[in-house]
């Protein structure tokens, strides 16, 4: 049976997976600390995905008619959603962070967010609104108090290269991804067994990269905590996170599901100072600030 976009106002449920998602998303810090000195980074995005997979496959094995329908109906759609948002979003990714800092990295990926309203200007002849601009103008200045440490003159030092190219196409692509999660062809299945496929098609789209990235000297998983590590990715930052993350787009829309990522910084701290033990410093506490306004004054329900 066909599951029409969600039309109804957002409950607690949805709000509640809202807020989740960039918390998910953040785990993806704390597992992956290290990862990719120990595997290769598309064979870390092809395990990730291709475990997801398995692990979703019993829960929805009764919906593989659908599924398999979906797939034939849909062959490109289903491809290119696995391309953009575990192909690129996964194993580009981890390839970019070998080549870029964390701080260059995590100041560009969040322009996702950007992407996305731009796209549905151009695209979808989006109105933009005067307050979702402030709001994301506040949410990017908090972003760049945390990544810059709350020092503008660390913008002269700076450096972009490849790596940082690396993350600025993930970051559109994600935005293309939330885009597309928004059809109506994404409907056809229920929302887990879409995940389920949207995860094979990613895990399919890495197999070439992750035999490439071996032949040219990537490492396989080989240590105890290598493989928990890789379980923490594939549970919080790849099965909960995108679960919710593709809720939040068939609930609240691509625009606002993708400000969630402006949470991320803020969470990505606190967690590292919960779990790894970092320092927590006065600019830590001015971005928090100014993402989370930012964030409740993009996402705050239009007046009727």
């Amino acid at each position: 049976m066909t599951k029409s976009i969600s039309t109804q106002p957002p409950v607690a449920y949805d709000w509640a997976l809202f807020l989740l998602a960039p918390v998910f998303f953040s785990s993806n810090i704390i597992f992956g600390r290290g990862i990719l000195g120990e595997i290769g980074p598309f064979i870390t995005a092809f395990i990730r995905w291709f475990g997801a997979a398995l692990i979703i496959l019993p829960f929805v094995w009764h919906d593989r008619l659908a599924g398999i329908a979906f797939v034939r109906r849909h062959t490109g759609y289903w491809l290119m959603l696995g391309i953009l948002g575990m192909g690129i979003c996964g194993g580009v990714v981890y390839w970019a962070l070998t080549a870029t800092s964390a701080s260059n990295a995590t100041l560009i990926y969040t322009t996702s967010s950007l992407f996305i309203i731009l796209f549905q200007w151009l695209f979808q002849s989006r109105q933009l609104i005067a307050r979702e601009i402030v709001g994301m103008v506040i949410a990017f200045t908090g972003v760049a108090a945390i990544v810059l440490q709350g020092d503008l003159s660390a913008l002269l030092h700076l450096r972009f290269n490849i790596g940082d190219f690396g993350i600025l196409i993930a970051a559109i692509a994600f935005a293309a991804y939330s885009l597309l999660l928004r059809s109506p062809r994404a409907a056809e299945v229920a929302p887990l067994s879409l995940f389920c496929l949207l995860a094979a098609s990613g895990a399919i789209c890495l197999l070439p990269l992750a035999i490439i990235d071996y032949h040219f000297g990537g490492l396989l998983p080989h240590t105890q905590m290598a493989w928990f590590k890789l379980a923490g990715i594939i549970a919080f930052a790849s099965l909960a996170a995108f679960y919710c993350f593709q809720h939040a787009v068939r609930v609240f829309g691509p625009a606002m599901a993708g400000v969630t990522l402006y949470l991320m910084p803020p969470l990505s701290i606190i967690m590292a100072v919960v779990f790894l033990g970092e320092a927590f410093h006065a600019y830590h506490a001015a971005g928090i600030v100014l993402v989370t306004g930012g964030v409740i004054l993009a996402t705050m329900p239009k007046k009727q």
